[in-house]
C-alpha cells in the first residue's frame, strides 16, 4: 500500500533504527495524563458541607420578619424597568448619539 510505503521511507530517511523506533524519533512523545475527575473528594466533602449548612441553618435561626410592602412592589418593577432598558439600548457606546428606537428597527 502507498501508507505503508510511506511510513517505511520515513523511517528508513531518518537514520532509522527499526521500524518502531523510527516512528517514535520524528514524534514528540506524549505521556497519557491519568484523567483526573470533574469532582474531586475535597469538591464533594465541599458540597457536603453547604447542603447540611442549606438544611439545618433554617431550622436553627429564627424566622426573619416580612419585608415592608414597598419592597414588593419597587424591586420587581425596578429589575423589570433595567431589563427594557437594557434591551432597547445599543450595544455600543459610541452609536448612542443616535436614536434609541434605531436599535430596533
Amino acid at each position: 500500500m502507498v501508507v505503508e510505503g510511506k511510513a517505511r521511507s520515513s523511517s528508513a530517511a531518518g537514520g532509522g533504527g527499526g521500524g518502531a523506533e523510527g516512528k517514535v524519533q520524528g514524534r514528540a512523545v506524549r505521556r497519557e495524563v491519568p484523567c483526573q475527575g470533574y469532582f474531586t473528594a475535597g469538591l464533594a466533602a465541599l458540597f457536603l458541607c453547604l447542603t447540611a449548612l442549606l438544611v439545618f441553618l433554617p431550622l436553627v435561626l429564627p424566622p426573619l420578619p416580612p419585608p415592608p410592602p414597598v419592597l414588593l412592589v419597587v424591586v420587581p418593577v425596578g429589575l423589570v424597568a433595567v431589563l427594557v432598558a437594557l434591551a432597547l439600548l445599543p450595544a455600543d457606546g459610541r452609536s448612542s448619539s443616535r436614536g434609541v428606537l434605531s436599535s430596533c428597527l
